[in-house]
């Protein structure tokens, strides 16, 4: 069995082996899996090795949670200076665009002991629930690398899914963390808004659907990036209100009998679920059942309104629109069609052509959804339980852009985020399980769903589940 990043960084701190010598062997692996997977499109092997021998003799070793443990960052966010940060954008890797300052949580990764050896591969400006920029070309799935590894964080799901890396850096706008985790059998949090800092260059992303964290093997790695990346910096418009206690505590507490709320068939009208997708949410249910939780078919009635999608796509075009803004003063020119790809730049014409007005009635129409789907966990249910995605990973390809029809792979893409998306506006944490394959093998992962500020209560589950359906030692067919 291999060691998670919690394992390997108590190897660290018991001096059984060596920062430098976990970096060497992440990076072997890369070099061996990635010409299959294209999951690191940015190494930093000689900056990984430096960091590496530096950490080797720091006295503070007990006082870093994953010492010495290789990383991933997603291109995306968590940017770091000196490096590339490219987004997926073309042109933008064109001009060798290369980050000023080190993001808050870049800081965080390093204070925590953590080594990046390079960056991920997503989606242009993390659009898609697949990971195939122009840019860079696909990621492809350990489990099936015909498949989708999915997407946005889709580089950093291969990685881990194939043993490149225990854990990487991952971020979630509609599904990013949860989607990728599903398809390729691992564990993904999307915290509560605000558990996290954009800082210093962002207050909030796609109007705060957006946030950071990690895809990992095991619950208890997941719990410990939690309390590495959770906390308020200076000047962050908004936080979280801090936990009660450490979230690694969570792990294996009793979360005592709970109501969970199941729904496993569509959660709207025009949508299909997959049965495979269907069977991963009953086969949660029973085991809660066994475990002694309370399990009934109901969710939230706002859950089924057809107008949340109108109010997160209008969001994400006026944020898309205002990114190509910001990529084009990065590069001192305006960005034109040219510069990106066909549905990029289409969804930015939708948020250019949106009147401020209405771009303010949807703000406004996204609260109101918050709070009708806050009742809810209000009127005496703790969780909510679904499939995380329609279908199973899709295969490469499926999302092709055609320049007459740029908005087709944004309309396939539905299915994939159909649960998940809706949670990035409330704001509430939900966490993605490995818990059932398709009859082919594939991935197919079940979302769990708490109240605001309830992280703590998702990982007690999580590491129930994690005992009564154990996912830790199934092994891609491309592995390291």
């Amino acid at each position: 069995m291999e060691r998670d990043a919690t394992g390997l960084a108590e190897l660290v701190r018991r001096r059984e082996v060596t920062p430098l010598e976990l970096v060497d062997e992440a990076i072997t692996r890369i070099e061996k899996l990635d010409p299959q997977l294209n999951a690191v499109i940015l190494p930093a092997f000689e900056r990984a090795r430096e960091a590496a021998k530096a950490l080797a003799l720091a006295s503070d070793l007990a006082n870093r949670p994953f010492a010495g443990v290789p990383f991933l960052m997603k291109d995306l966010g968590g940017g770091e200076a000196g490096a590339p940060c490219h987004m997926g954008v073309k042109a933008l890797k064109q001009a060798g665009w290369v980050e000023r300052e080190n993001s808050h949580l870049a800081e965080r990764v390093a204070r925590a002991g953590l080594i990046s050896v390079g960056r991920t591969n997503t989606p242009e400006l993390g659009l898609m629930p697949t990971t195939e920029p122009l840019a860079y070309g696909p990621t492809r799935n350990p489990w099936n690398p015909a498949c989708s590894s999915g997407g946005s964080s889709g580089g950093a799901s291969a990685a881990v899914a194939s043993g490149m890396v225990p854990m990487a850096h991952a971020s979630d706008g509609g599904g990013s963390i949860r989607i990728p985790a599903a398809h390729t059998g691992l564990v993904g949090l999307k915290p509560t808004r605000g558990r996290s800092s954009f800082g210093p260059g962002a207050g909030e992303r796609w109007g705060g659907f957006s946030c950071e964290l990690v895809v990992s093997k095991t619950v208890r790695d997941t719990a410990g990036f939690l309390d590495v990346a959770q906390g308020a910096e200076p000047g962050d418009p908004y936080a979280a209100a801090p936990p009660a206690r450490p979230y690694v505590q969570e792990v294996g507490a009793d979360p005592g009998r709970l109501r969970i709320g199941l729904l496993a068939g569509s959660p709207r009208e025009g949508v299909s679920v997959d049965p495979a997708c269907i069977e991963a949410a009953l086969v949660t249910a029973r085991a809660l059942d066994a475990i002694g939780h309370r399990v009934e078919e109901a969710s939230p009635e706002a859950y089924a309104d057809r107008a949340v999608g109108r109010g997160y796509v209008t969001v994400v075009a006026c944020s898309v629109a205002r990114a190509l803004e910001a990529a084009g003063e990065k590069l001192g020119r305006a960005l034109t069609a040219d510069d990106v790809e066909p549905m990029t730049w289409a969804i930015a014409e939708i948020g250019r052509a949106t009147p401020v007005a209405a771009y303010l009635a949807q703000v406004d129409f996204v609260h109101r959804f918050g709070r009708r789907m806050a009742a809810w966990w209000q009127g005496g249910f703790d969780l909510l339980l679904t499939p995380t995605t329609a279908e199973p990973p899709p295969r490469i390809g499926e999302f092709h852009q055609p320049s007459d029809q740029p908005l087709r792979a944004f309309l396939r893409a539905a299915p994939f985020g159909a649960f998940t998306f809706p949670i990035n506006l409330t704001g509430q944490p939900a966490i993605s399980l490995p818990v059932h394959a398709t009859a082919e093998g594939l991935p197919v992962g079940a979302m769990l769903v708490a109240a605001t500020g309830r992280e703590d209560l998702l990982l007690r589950v999580a590491a129930q589940l994690e005992e009564a359906l154990p996912w830790r030692d199934r092994r891609a067919p491309i592995h390291a």
